[in-house]
């Protein structure tokens, strides 16, 4: 999976020039199967992922994402699904967690708020943005909690806001770690549990 920044002139996506794409440009923008997201008025693009990166998710699902729904405790979406930020118009994080009592942060099929918790899991081609353009926005936009999942380096970190647009150091755990998200503190998992039984590793 890559991530790149569309050029105004690009004979793929016609729009607007970088800086100025909004909530509209994107609605219109085609149903091709790669993700589309606005940061700061530029759009970027992401291409299909990888299996082992939908694996990855599936398992956070799985070990998360379906006792948070058992337990009624809120909702937890994987992309694509619409998040409109401040800044953003819109992203779509590889998987959100919003608590039961902001149901009203869910209209019109897209989610207008700033989710409790946002996960990306990191491709070659997405590093630098996920943990440099995406970590400032989503700091700049409140995320509380933000996690990364790294299968090359077979960790996860977590970044939670100590103050107004900044991230504290991040929370490495390592492969063997039991860890929980802050939001939803009994609920762990084994980071190494979301990568095994994947039929290809290939990153």
């Amino acid at each position: 999976m890559t991530a790149l920044v569309i050029k105004t002139d690009s004979p793929v996506v016609a729009g607007p020039l970088q800086g100025r794409w909004t909530l509209a440009d994107w609605e219109a923008l085609p149903n091709d199967g790669n993700r589309y997201e606005i940061i700061d008025g530029v759009l970027y693009m992401t291409t299909a992922p990888h299996s082992f990166h939908q694996w990855i998710i599936l398992s956070l699902i799985q070990f998360v994402g379906l006792p948070v729904r058992e337990r009624g405790l809120g909702y937890m979406f994987m992309a694509p699904i619409g998040v409109i930020m401040p800044g953003f118009d819109p992203v779509q994080p590889d998987l959100i967690f919003i608590r039961a009592e902001r149901a009203d942060l869910f209209r019109n099929g897209r989610i207008y708020g700033v989710p409790d918790l946002i996960v990306e899991v990191l491709s070659p081609g997405t590093r630098a943005y996920d943990e440099r353009v995406k970590l400032a926005a989503y700091a700049a936009a409140g995320v509380p909690e933000y996690a990364i999942v790294d299968p090359e380096a077979r960790q996860g970190r977590r970044y939670l806001l100590e103050a107004p647009g900044r991230y504290a150091p991040p929370q490495v755990a390592e492969a063997t770690a039991q860890v929980a998200f802050a939001c939803l503190p009994d609920i762990a998992f084994r980071v190494a549990d979301l990568f095994t039984g994947a039929p290809d590793t290939t990153i």
